[in-house]
């Protein structure tokens, strides 16, 4: 499985942006999408993750700012960003859990900051 994760960049504190991570090859009909993100010189943590049938999860520091989503059809994953602030700056990496595989895309960097 490949992972191919666009959409960061520079946004100002309380700016919005929205990821996105095209999954392609042997995609398993039941899997768990992700988006992880690591921060300088800390160490990488959940963002949110979301099912194949819709269930998300997210990680207390994003919860009721980011709102994680999927298009099947696609296979795609979307992270929307809103009220994004300078702690939020990271390096924002895609995941996909398979059956018996667990895959990481590139990363992409978001900078929080005036």
């Amino acid at each position: 499985v490949q992972l191919q994760a666009s959409g960061g960049g520079l946004v100002q504190p309380g700016g919005s942006l929205r990821l996105s991570c095209a999954a392609s090859g042997s995609i398993s009909s039941n899997n768990v999408m992700a988006w992880y993100r690591q921060a300088p010189g800390k160490q990488r943590e959940l963002v949110a993750q979301i099912t194949s049938r819709g269930s998300t999860n997210y990680g207390d520091s994003v919860k009721g700012r980011f709102i994680i989503s999927r298009d099947n059809a696609k296979n795609t994953v979307y992270l929307q960003m809103i009220s994004l602030q300078p702690e939020d700056t990271a390096v924002y990496y895609c995941n996909y859990r398979g059956a018996s595989h667990v895959y990481w895309g590139q990363g992409t960097l978001v900078t929080v900051s005036s």
